[in-house]
């Protein structure tokens, strides 16, 4: 999920009552479910390479365990530096259980979209989907945004009741992500009968692409074992699938010679979940059919310009 996700998130766990077991814990909570994102400066590599860092050793268990080990003893130090007799003692056990819970705040969220995350890397490079929460969730951001800010004005009033619309916001996201997570499982069995029934066709994968603000509908994609097509899911209307398929293409013999001379094919392909390739011109093209998308295919493939017969 996007950062501010992540930061709403810290907040209110902190909102929840957190914030008061220690001194620091509302900054440890955010910072924490911010901090496996310290990956991010793999974006500065330029071409694809970075797809294949991203969501990997700093969100595997590893990390998981060490970062909020760091976290805890960088906030031990910022506390010794910069004491503050006006908030909370910072209790080292609670700091420290905190931490934990921002950090693996992190993770759980990741999982829910379908850019994919390592959950076992370095152990596995096994890629996680949970294909149920677009990237960013307009209805998230209100519901973590609502339940922060009413919770804080209820606080500075004095109310004894402050902890619960930060409660209310965790709950209703909860369920919210089990709705979600239902109509992704339904529109996915549902495009798969459908498919086999009016195609003919057996599906080896088929996905469901979460989208932007209509979290009722789903945008379908699938493949068998030659070819790939599309779809679409509503609550309302069920499912349509286009009768027009294409080609995968990923047994075409330049798809070998591309990962062997170039690096960011063999990026691209580490991180691909649903590879196709074509030949345009004097290149291969290779993306994903998840970004198929002329908006967003751009951000998600790789070229490789064909070599010149040798004379």
């Amino acid at each position: 999920m996007d950062n501010l996700t992540h930061s709403l998130a810290g907040a209110v766990l902190g909102q929840m009552g957190l914030k008061r077991k220690t001194g620091l814990a509302m900054p440890t909570l955010i910072i924490g479910a911010n901090l496996p994102d310290i990956d991010a400066w793999a974006v500065t590599l330029g071409g694809v390479e970075h797809l294949a860092i991203r969501r990997g050793i700093t969100h595997g268990p590893i990390a998981l365990l060490l970062l909020p080990i760091m976290l805890w003893a960088a906030m031990i130090a910022w506390d010794k530096w910069r004491p503050n007799v006006s908030r909370l003692p910072v209790h080292r056990g609670w700091l420290l259980a905190l931490a934990y819970v921002g950090t693996l705040s992190h993770p759980a969220l990741d999982w829910l979209n379908n850019y994919g995350i390592r959950l076992l890397e370095p152990f596995s490079s096994q890629w996680f989907y949970g294909d149920t929460l677009f990237i960013i969730d307009i209805w998230v951001w209100i519901a973590l945004i609502a339940g922060v800010w009413i919770s804080i004005r209820r606080e500075k009033r004095g109310n004894t009741n402050w902890r619960t619309p930060a409660i209310a916001s965790f709950g209703a996201i909860c369920l919210y992500i089990l709705a979600n997570g239902l109509i992704t499982g339904r529109a996915e069995s549902q495009t798969h009968a459908h498919i086999e029934e009016k195609l003919n066709r057996t599906p080896t994968l088929v996905v469901a692409n979460a989208v932007p603000i209509m979290f009722w509908r789903r945008d379908m994609v699938w493949r068998d074992e030659k070819d790939f097509g599309f779809g679409r899911f509503t609550l309302m209307d069920g499912v349509t699938v286009d009768p027009k398929l294409l080609p995968i293409g990923m047994d075409n013999p330049l798809i070998e010679q591309a990962k062997a001379a170039d690096p960011s094919v063999r990026a691209f392909l580490f991180w691909s979940r649903m590879p196709v390739a074509r030949v345009e011109g004097k290149d291969l093209v290779i993306t994903d059919q998840r970004f198929y998308d002329p908006l967003v295919s751009g951000r998600f493939s790789v070229t490789w310009p064909i070599p010149e017969p040798q004379p």
